[in-house]
């Protein structure tokens, strides 16, 4: 199974991105568990819930694996998002996230640019940041010597065909 992450700062367009890319490939995309377990338990999270919601991401890219078409998955996030975010709220990553965001490898990450306008959503927290964030994932990136490339533009069309045309010369 060829594996996709789509990774980022908070509003960069991942999700648009992530379901885009699976129509287009015509094949699976997981979506971000943080999403619903927030939902569920509500805003206010302590450093546990990060554990929680990286297991429940892992486990949930294991599940719609079994349904992807073709041999492709899309994510839409990672376990570095999980990293990022517990380090930035927290000042600290669980070994286990840190343990598996490096046995759990993507065959490529498709960094989103924060160069699109933030949308509200009751679930972000850093609209000052994005700029910053977006550095400490190029930076994490070029740590774990990943295969990545930068999604940018204010053009969500624009953005797909970059994804597409990185899916597609890597020859996952």
């Amino acid at each position: 199974m060829r594996k996709v992450a789509i990774t980022g700062p908070e509003s960069s367009g991942k999700t648009t991105l992530a379901k885009a890319l699976a129509a287009h490939f015509q094949t699976t995309w997981v979506p971000e568990y943080a999403r619903l377990y927030l939902h569920k338990y509500g805003p206010e999270y302590e450093e546990a819930d990060l554990l929680n919601i990286a297991k429940g991401q892992a486990n949930w890219e294991l599940t719609y694996a079994r349904d992807a078409r073709g041999d492709l998955l899309i994510c839409d996030t990672d376990l570095l998002v999980l990293k990022i975010w517990s380090e930035v709220k927290f000042q600290y990553c669980h070994p286990w996230i840190e343990r598996h965001l490096h046995t759990h490898a993507y065959d490529l990450y498709l960094l989103c640019s924060p160069d699109i306008p933030w949308e509200p959503d009751p679930l972000r927290e850093h609209p000052e940041q994005r700029h910053e964030l977006y550095l400490r994932y190029l930076a994490a990136l070029v740590d774990m010597k990943a295969d990545y490339t930068i999604i940018k533009g204010a053009d969500a069309k624009e953005r797909l065909r970059q994804a597409i045309w990185a899916v597609e010369s890597e020859n996952l």
